[in-house]
């Protein structure tokens, strides 16, 4: 591992950040020291953005000017109690470079009196961006916004802050992904379309140059889906059992350079004997590599941020027929780690120069509130953690020996330049460029895309022309079947995702020709997409190519082939039930029982949930936060250390630890003093009122109301259930509320 050189103090920076930051926004730029962090050999590690530019940003993107713009989460836990996070004070800037020298010497804000803006895409000319629960698209004019359009009022509509969607990647199919959610978006026509995909990660979103999606978990680092999106989940009323949300390596091993704070300290397992932490627990903002500027060993790569350790992970993936694994780089160490306590890395991109660029929040504290517990509350208080604030970097990695490439001019390149722009070895403007020519419009690029397409080697540049065609609304039958029987199983694999539209060709024959072609190839990932679309083959040309897919089907034990062949049959189900002759293949006897199922299910109407459900509900622990705050928070604080004279403290007290009953039937009939608290004898004359009468709490707001106080005030989640609190209900009081005396009796009468 290289070292980074040191060239000023970190707290320097910090100091004159406050200072300046409410004159201009113009300053000199910042010089932040590296030399507490490590870098693989061979890159570089470089600051381009500071305070006093940015605050607390969790999510970038890049203008056609390849300037950064950010979405920065200000009012995001700024203290241990975070009520901050309803201020209107996040902001989406633009960050520039005025003198030239490559590092960020000048911010505007685009929007600001934003409440915990989390995600940002330059598409269709305008900004996407999501501010909870709105998703936003608006027209930029000169670097201002202008008309906005309101396209999702339930994007994030309830949850966690840790746990609302995000991401919003347009990928290859045209389509824009999300990580913890289960719709994708689209504009044609000036019009947007919302509907559903397969459910996703929990905070950040990255994608394959084929296409294939990936996330992750806090403690789950790489993830992802084996098939391209929506492949195994065109049939409503089947969920598929493998192929989505594969956990892709098993090791989440993480080799920090320091002790440093986790929520879960405590627990056997997490720390080692040097109180360093042994598996992640904080996991986020992933990307695969596809930038061009790393050696080749580096392409395709996964990077996985955790910030939670101060480090950057490496995993290496592999691709075998339409299965993915990964396995972790290296068994020592790290791509990037910090003893930095300050670095918290929460999102990677691609860049326009080929980078990979780091956002860190370069916050104290990124643990929400709602699941924090007393262990990681009371060392953050004790570190002085909980007053880093203010602060925010962006980083940005680079190979040493192979230069950055130089950003293409988007905004005056012309049709015929967007379609050679395809060939880029950079995914980031091969992306942009395919946007652009949709966005456009311009009818004569088609043609060069269909030559581009009989020309090039390179199964990127094919695939992403032939979706800026489909954006074109130019595809054509003949260049579909005409890709369809490339050397690339890649691009077999698209082109029968896009010949699933019937409108674009109907030529029996070369059909015919094309599926014995395929079929003759004998191709794991060729055959996966064959099966998945026999459905819609079955629906064209009738059940006398049924036959085609039993024998296929037989060929493969792997559950994901068959989630591909029931997914796609989609409405035929019982035609191909019935045209099944009896078989002693444990393949397709799966399949008849899977297809049972389904039917059972099609006769009820009772479909997967993603086709039900409009949005994710919010979590125990966040609902349970919110009661809290409206209901105890005034008499017991918002740190659960109690107010003098009104209530005691509920951080580490035994009535949060201890009986799961007991501290029910104070919620619910309320207690009065004295009483005895941590081995402090409170005398107090007020009484606490319980929730039995109020009309506002149901069984289950007590039950999360408990498992938010026992994660929060306790040493675990422990929680209860409803049946419990319908039949502590009838477990009254002598006198209005409970005395210390009579609860503990009836407790251990228990």
């Amino acid at each position: 591992m290289s070292k980074i050189s040191s060239r000023a103090s970190a707290c320097l920076v910090f100091t004159l950040a406050v200072l300046f930051s409410a004159c201009s926004t113009d300053y000199e730029e910042p010089e932040i020291s590296l030399e507490d962090y490590q870098v693989e050999e061979g890159f570089a590690l470089e600051v381009m953005a500071s305070e006093p530019f940015l605050e607390a940003p969790v999510s970038i993107d890049f203008d056609n000017k390849g300037r950064i713009w950010t979405a920065e989460m200000r009012g995001y836990m700024q203290t241990l109690t975070g009520e901050s996070e309803d201020m209107p004070n996040g902001v989406i800037s633009i960050l520039e470079d005025k003198d030239g020298d490559g590092t960020v010497d000048h911010s505007k804000v685009f929007l600001d009196s934003l409440v915990l803006p989390r995600a940002i895409a330059h598409v269709y000319g305008g900004l996407l961006y999501a501010e909870p629960p709105n998703l936003w698209f608006v027209e930029i004019e000169d670097d201002k916004p202008g008309k906005k359009i309101l396209v999702d009022s339930l994007y994030a509509d309830e949850g966690n802050v840790e746990h609302q969607p995000n991401g919003l990647m347009m990928n290859v199919d045209n389509w824009i992904y999300n990580a913890r959610s289960h719709f994708r978006y689209k504009r044609e026509n000036g019009v947007w379309l919302k509907e559903p995909t397969s459910f996703r990660g929990q905070w950040g979103i990255t994608k394959d140059n084929f296409g294939r999606l990936y996330y992750n978990n806090n403690s789950t680092q790489i993830m992802g889906d084996y098939a391209l999106p929506n492949v195994l989940i065109s049939n409503q009323y089947y969920q598929p059992k493998d192929g989505i949300g594969k956990v892709l390596t098993s090791n989440q091993r993480v080799y920090p350079l320091h002790a440093t704070l986790v929520n879960r300290g405590y627990q056997k397992g997490v720390l080692d004997a040097d109180s360093m932490l042994v598996n992640v627990t904080s996991s986020c903002g992933p990307l695969v590599y596809r930038g061009g500027q790393f050696p080749a060993d580096y392409v395709q790569n996964a990077f996985v941020c955790a910030p939670e350790v101060n480090l950057i992970k490496r995993n290496l993936l592999t691709f075998a027929g339409p299965k993915t694994t990964a396995e972790q780089a290296y068994t020592d160490r790290e791509f990037i780690a910090s003893t930095d306590e300050g670095f918290r890395p929460v999102n990677l991109f691609g860049g326009p120069d080929g980078g990979m660029y780091v956002v860190d929040m370069h916050r104290g504290i990124i643990q929400h509130g709602a699941y924090m517990t007393s262990y990681l509350r009371e060392r953050l208080a004790e570190s002085g953690m909980d007053k880093m604030v203010g602060m925010g970097r962006i980083l940005r990695v680079s190979h040493k020996e192979t230069g950055l490439s130089a950003i293409p001019d988007l905004v005056n390149a012309n049709t015929d330049e967007l379609v050679n722009l395809l060939n880029h070895e950079n995914g980031w403007v091969r992306d942009r460029a395919q946007q652009l020519l949709i966005h456009n419009g311009d009818q004569k690029a088609s043609e060069n895309l269909k030559q581009l397409i009989k020309e090039s080697a390179k199964q990127e540049t094919i695939i992403h022309a032939l979706y800026a065609l489909e954006g074109l609304k130019a595809l054509d039958g003949e260049t579909l079947l005409a890709t369809a029987g490339n050397n690339s199983p890649e691009v077999v694999a698209h082109s029968l995702m896009l010949l699933r539209n019937p409108a674009y060709t109907n030529d029996k024959v070369a059909e015919a020709e094309l599926l014995n072609e395929l079929m003759a190839r004998k191709d794991p990932t060729i055959d996966f997409y064959l099966i998945s679309f026999f459905g819609e083959w079955i629906q064209r040309y009738g059940n006398n190519i049924m036959a085609l897919s039993v024998g296929l089907t037989k060929n493969y034990s792997e559950q994901y082939y068959q989630d591909a062949l029931i997914s796609g049959l989609s409405g035929k189900e019982i035609d191909f039930k019935s045209a099944l002759k009896e078989s002693e293949s444990p393949q397709i006897k799966s399949v008849l029982s899977q297809l049972d199922n389904v039917i059972e299910d099609q006769a009820s109407n009772k479909k997967f949930w993603i086709y039900e459900q409009a949005s994710l509900p919010l979590d125990d622990r966040t609902h349970g936060l919110q009661l809290y705050r409206n209901t105890c928070a005034a008499c017991h604080g918002g740190n659960g250390q109690g107010v003098d004279g009104l209530a005691p403290p509920l951080d580490n007290s035994e009535y949060i630890k201890g009986s799961a009953q007991r501290l029910a039937l104070v919620l619910l009939h309320g207690m009065k003093g004295p009483l005895t608290v941590n081995g402090k004898r409170y005398e107090m004359n007020a009484q606490m009122p319980g929730l039995l009468n109020n009309p506002e709490f149901t069984d289950q707001d007590i039950v999360d109301l408990m498992t938010y106080l026992s994660n929060a005030f306790g040493t675990s989640a422990r929680g209860s259930n409803v049946d419990m609190i319908k039949e502590l209900r009838t477990v009254k009081p002598k006198a209005g509320a409970y005395t210390e005396d009579e609860l503990n009796s009836l407790i251990n009468d228990q």
